[in-house]
C-alpha cells in the first residue's frame, strides 16, 4: 500500500471517530447539564479549502475534549432543580471519590438528604445536606449562593468549586458527570457563580451546528472512500500489465 494510501485509510478512521462524536452530541441534545464533545479534527475540516475536501491528511490527528461553555437556563418550577450560572460544579460523593457535575435535577433520599438521580450524596461545605422530616418541600429556598433554607431556617450550602485553567482536564463519567484523573490537580471554591432554584442548565450541544458538521464528515468520509476505490483499480490495472 502506498503512502498515500496510508494517509487517506488514516483519515477515514478518523471520520468514524468524528462522526461517533458527532451522534453522541446529537442523542444527548435534550441532557440536562451535558457539555458537548468537540475535537480539533472538526476545527481543521473547517479550514479545509473546499478544492481539497479529500486530502485530509495524517497531521490532522483527533484530539477530543469537552465544551463547558454555559447552557441555556430553562424554568421548570421544581423546588429540587438548580442550575448553575457561571463558571463551576455541583460535587457528587461516590465511595470512589467525587465526582463534578451541572446537572441539578436533585431529589430526597429517604434520611431527608439531597441526593442526584442515583441517591448519590451532594455535597454541602459541612456534609450532606438534610431537610428536615417536618420541612415540606415547598418550604425550600435556596439563595443565589447555593444557601438552603427549609422552613426558614438555614439547613446548609451547596459545596460549588471550579477548576479554573485546569478544566479541560476533566474526563466525561457519564450522566453528565465529570472527574479529575489527576489526583495533584484539587478543585477551588467556584466564585462568581450563581445558583437558580426552579431551573435546569440544558444541555450546550447546537443540533444545526452537529447536523452541518456530520454532513461535512459524510461527504469527506465518501470522497476518500472514493479514492480508495480509484486507486485500487489502478494498481490493478499496472499489476495486470506487469503479468502481461
Amino acid at each position: 500500500m502506498s503512502n498515500i494510501t496510508s494517509q487517506i485509510s488514516l483519515s477515514i478512521n478518523d471520520l468514524e471517530e468524528q462522526f461517533n462524536i458527532v451522534t453522541h452530541n446529537l442523542a444527548n441534545v435534550s441532557t440536562v447539564g451535558y457539555k458537548r464533545i468537540c475535537s480539533t479534527f472538526a476545527k481543521s475540516l473547517e479550514t479545509q479549502p473546499e478544492s481539497s475536501e479529500a486530502e485530509v491528511s495524517e497531521e490532522a490527528e483527533l484530539e477530543t475534549m469537552l465544551d463547558f461553555s454555559q447552557g441555556s437556563i430553562i424554568q421548570t418550577t421544581r423546588p429540587l432543580d438548580f442550575a448553575l450560572y457561571g463558571k463551576g460544579f455541583f460535587v457528587i460523593e461516590t465511595p470512589e471519590g467525587p465526582l463534578y457535575t451541572r446537572n441539578g435535577m436533585f431529589q430526597t433520599n429517604p434520611n431527608g438528604q439531597i441526593v442526584d438521580s442515583e441517591g448519590r450524596i451532594i455535597a454541602g461545605q459541612s456534609g450532606p445536606i438534610t431537610v428536615p422530616i417536618d420541612a415540606g418541600l415547598s418550604q425550600v429556598n435556596v439563595s443565589s449562593d447555593g444557601t438552603i433554607s427549609a422552613g426558614g431556617v438555614d439547613i446548609g450550602q451547596f459545596r460549588l468549586v471550579d477548576f479554573g485553567e485546569d478544566e479541560n482536564k476533566l474526563v466525561s463519567a457519564g450522566a453528565s458527570c465529570f472527574l479529575m484523573p489527576d489526583e495533584n490537580i484539587q478543585p477551588l471554591a467556584a466564585e462568581n457563580i450563581v445558583v437558580k432554584q426552579g431551573y435546569q442548565e440544558a444541555s450546550n450541544v447546537q443540533m444545526v451546528e452537529e447536523l452541518v458538521n456530520m454532513i461535512m464528515v459524510s461527504r469527506l468520509y465518501e470522497a476518500n472512500i472514493n479514492i480508495i476505490s480509484a486507486q485500487e483499480d489502478a494498481s490493478g490495472s499496472l499489476m495486470d500489465l506487469a503479468m502481461a
